[in-house]
């Protein structure tokens, strides 16, 4: 397990939900927190809320500059956290291009922007540690699920490849595929959700992998059996079975 006592940590999408409960659980450990998010009220309660040193950052990772004046005010971190995502369900017959952009550029290009800001510094350190959120969602595609779905594909496949890339240096790279969480996106789904957890649930696991040598968590773990074993269906059977 990891000594968090001391140690920066810019947790990014952190003013409710997943992000706001993984902050308490860093905080009460010990961590520095830095919570971002593009709610400056929201990040102000979240960061009054938490019992150790913290503080707050606005972002809109969806804008370059915004990400480097925060990157810029942050100042060198020993971890950072991208949590950062937006969702709306729909399918290619209602494809809505506001919508779908949006998830786009926000779960993974916002993730590209922030990487670009914090990875330069982490490897020249040779010191570092970076979590990626992506979902259950990433395996294998899904209907109704249009932007969100290959959004979190791509941000998964990041990970791989910074881990691939980093995996023998002093820069921890690791990923997490959460399954249905209670948060104001899942909210919007319209049909029953298996496995659904409470945010705090959610961060307790999120943060017993942090503090692990583990690259991947997927969870909840039967549920995240369903997904992973879809990678070896054949299509047919695949898209009966998920349609």
């Amino acid at each position: 397990m990891k000594n968090w006592a001391g140690k920066r940590y810019w947790l990014i999408g952190a003013s409710d939900g997943l992000g706001a409960a993984l902050a308490r659980k860093m905080s009460a450990s010990g961590a520095e927190v830095i919570v971002s998010a593009r709610s400056e009220d929201k990040l102000a309660e979240v960061a009054a809320a938490l019992p150790g040193k913290a503080s707050y950052q606005t972002i809109d990772v969806a804008d370059n500059d915004s990400v480097i004046a925060a990157a810029k005010a942050v100042g060198q971190v020993d971890g950072v956290v991208f949590l950062a995502g937006v969702y709306w369900p729909f399918g290619a017959q209602e494809w809505d291009a506001d919508q779908a952009n949006a998830m786009a550029d926000i779960n993974f290009t916002g993730l590209m922007r922030v990487m670009g800001q914090v990875v330069p510094d982490m490897v020249a350190r040779d010191a570092g540690h970076i979590v990626i959120t992506s979902s259950l969602t990433g395996f294998r595609g899904l209907p109704r699920s249009i932007g969100y779905t290959a959004s979190k594909a791509a941000t998964m496949s990041l990970a791989e490849c910074m881990y691939a890339d980093l995996r023998t240096t002093g820069v921890q790279v690791q990923v997490v595929n959460p399954g249905f969480i209670k948060t104001q996106l899942t909210e919007k789904n319209d049909f029953k959700m298996p496995f659904l957890m409470a945010p705090e649930e959610a961060a307790g696991i999120v943060f017993d992998h942090m503090g692990s040598d583990r690259f991947k968590r997927s969870f909840p773990t039967l549920f995240s059996l369903l997904f992973r074993g879809s990678q070896f269906l054949p299509d047919w059977l695949y898209y009966r079975i998920f349609s």
